[in-house]
């Protein structure tokens, strides 16, 4: 079932990136659109290779001639292995993933444009864009430490498969654990999206942003050594963006 909901979920959003795209070198909508020059948006994203929340986005555009902006992007997601799957310890109920030796993060650094496809009518209306963006990220590699039973004490140890007995997992250490023992891997991203904009300037303006990105690294994230890593990653996305425009 999950299988066939990413697919679903790839192939609409392919329509209609498809269908934009095609108007985005086709069409020229003449209307008195409601103009402004520059826009700051922040938001979350829900990614197929993420979790519930798959993380955090800021952009930035400004006016550089007729419905077309030059655009800046910063992202920072966590990439999951889809091999990672969740247990329960049989200490206080904890959860843990078994066999993860890293917990993989990338700092996405992204330029482009972004093209108005159908322009709002009013400050008040409904604008369609499309864009394609691009550029470095950073992938970091951080262990994966977990609270462990070792004769009857409670320590925490970067995961090792070799000398941790599943049953004695109590579960995830904190969010920061081994943040300090990072491994960085330089790599590219690319991504093209369609995004609905509503709100007007004055109250806020609120977008929804559909697409693919595919990213690469220089060497393979080894996030779960015992199955297979890779170093280039695709994945579908949904964004939800909340900002400003001004003139």
């Amino acid at each position: 079932m999950y299988n066939i909901t990413i697919k679903m979920f790839f192939k609409t959003s392919l329509v209609i990136i498809t269908i934009c795209f095609f108007y985005f070198n086709s069409y020229t909508q003449e209307s008195d659109y409601f103009e402004y020059q520059n826009e700051v948006l922040w938001g979350i994203n829900k990614n197929t290779n993420g979790g519930l929340i798959g993380g955090l986005n800021l952009k930035f555009g400004n006016k550089i001639k007729d419905n077309t902006y030059r655009v800046y992007s910063i992202e920072l997601v966590n990439v999951k292995h889809p091999k990672e799957y969740k247990y329960t310890s049989p200490f206080g109920g904890d959860n843990f993933i078994w066999a993860k030796q890293n917990t993989m993060y990338s700092f996405r650094m992204q330029y482009g444009f972004e093209k108005s496809i159908f322009n709002k009518k009013d400050e008040n209306g409904i604008q369609i864009n499309a864009n394609l963006t691009g550029g470095p990220s950073l992938g970091f590699l951080v262990p994966y430490y977990i609270r462990y039973n070792r004769n009857n004490a409670v320590v925490v140890e970067a995961f090792d498969s070799n000398i941790h007995n599943f049953n004695n997992v109590i579960g995830s250490a904190g969010f920061l654990e081994g943040i300090n023992e990072s491994k960085i891997r330089p790599g590219v991203n690319l991504k093209s999206a369609v995004n609905f904009e509503f709100g007007s300037m004055k109250k806020g303006s609120i977008a929804l942003e559909v697409g693919f990105l595919v990213e690469a690294f220089t060497k393979k994230m080894i996030i779960m050594p015992t199955v297979q890593n890779k170093s280039i990653f695709t994945s579908a996305f949904i964004a939800l963006f909340y900002g400003r425009k001004w003139k």
